[in-house]
């Protein structure tokens, strides 16, 4: 099967969009049947204090029931687009797309990480409640994604398209773009979260356009980015319960006929 250039831009497109459809339907009926969710900084839960706590509940939270249908469709999608990978990768043609290689630049660990920690460093500065608090969870989602990220990586082990090494699995670049576009949209609503989520889009496309991503990285990239932005969101506007916000480390012994250890929790 013959694809153009154009085509397989908007396949990767689509296809890492598909999550994200599945979460706005998702979200929607979350929001018409909760209570309004504090987006400021004054709920008490986004402040520098409670950050290792927020990064641990959203850790834990991505794997809440609210997720399930994001997973779902995450999970389908990128299975279908394996079917598609050989073909697209058979039609690369890296020097069609000049912005594929700006946009492995400005997506890299550098100038992402600069970004994140410009927008967090305005958001402490500013005055508005919703932009400090999203920028708040830019960095949250950023640093979880990133944990995600590796790990899986590290788990798969697949190899680039390119040869280049075995960290093709999922794809880095988009799922942080999708993190933070997630983050933005939930946010700010769908005025902000269209043009983030297209750019974020465009990431994927250009890291197959540069032969270093299969189509279903791109697509499972987009699927676990999207699930982590949105989580960070919901664990971060929860209210702060009485006396809560703190990290608690138990540490007791096991004593049986059979068997002698340690056993420890961690509680925030």
């Amino acid at each position: 099967m013959q694809l153009t250039q154009t085509m397989r831009v908007l396949l990767a497109v689509a296809l890492a969009l598909a999550p994200v459809l599945a979460t706005a339907e998702t979200s929607a009926v979350l929001v018409a049947q909760a209570e309004p969710v504090p987006r400021g900084a004054q709920d008490g839960r986004r402040s520098m204090r409670r950050l290792p706590a927020n990064l641990g509940r959203s850790t834990v939270g991505v794997w809440n029931a609210d997720n399930l249908v994001p997973f779902l469709v995450g999970g389908v999608a990128a299975g279908s687009a394996s079917f598609l990978d050989d073909d697209v990768r058979n039609g690369v043609d890296e020097n069609q797309l000049g912005w594929g290689s700006t946009f492995e630049t400005g997506g890299g660990p550098i100038y992402s990480t600069i970004f994140v920690a410009g927008m967090f460093t305005a958001g402490r500065l500013a005055h508005g409640s919703r932009f400090r608090a999203m920028t708040y969870d830019m960095l949250d989602a950023a640093i979880v994604n990133f944990a995600y990220t590796e790990v899986i990586k590290l788990t798969a082990q697949r190899e680039r398209p390119n040869g280049q090494d075995n960290r093709s699995f999922p794809s880095g670049h988009t799922s942080n773009a999708f993190a933070l576009a997630s983050v933005a949209q939930e946010h700010y609503g769908w005025k902000v979260g269209v043009p983030s989520y297209l750019l974020a889009g465009l990431m994927g496309a250009s890291r197959i356009n540069q032969n270093k991503h299969w189509l279903s990285d791109v697509v499972a990239g987009a699927a676990l980015g999207t699930i982590v932005g949105r989580t960070v969101v919901r664990v971060n506007g929860r209210a702060l319960e009485p006396g809560s916000g703190h990290v608690t480390l138990s540490v007791s012994p096991i004593i049986t006929r059979h068997a002698r250890g340690v056993q420890m929790s961690v509680v925030f």
